[in-house]
């Protein structure tokens, strides 16, 4: 066990000497009035959602809408709470959320294990 403190001193000592000789000379610092980078995919025209009400008799859909597709949905009857109506991967499956928070909680799927 003795065997491996020493050099993993040397090594947490010298690290800091590796990140400054890995630091470039020719560093400018950012302007205060330099305009927002631009949106990967989209440019600054369509970064706001679209919205269209659409008013039945009994129900008001608002339906949103990015570089014209069509994403979400707020269904608020006239008797009842407001829902959420959500496509989630794109592929037109449709699915229900209730409450003000329409962004639904990503359980993550990855595979640790199979046997």
């Amino acid at each position: 066990m003795r065997f491996y403190i020493r050099p993993l001193i040397l090594l947490l000592a010298a690290l800091p000497l590796v990140v400054q000789a890995a630091r470039p000379d020719n560093l400018e610092p950012i302007p205060d009035d330099a305009p927002p980078p631009p949106q990967v995919g989209a440019d600054a025209s369509t970064a706001e959602p679209q919205v269209t009400i659409v008013e039945h008799d009994s129900t008001t859909f608002e339906e949103y809408r990015i570089n014209g597709r069509l994403y979400k949905i707020k269904v608020t009857p006239k008797v009842g709470a407001p829902y959420y109506l959500i496509d989630d991967q794109g592929a037109n499956v449709w699915r229900r959320y209730d409450g003000p928070d329409p962004t639904p909680v990503q359980v993550p799927r990855w595979v640790i294990l199979e046997f």
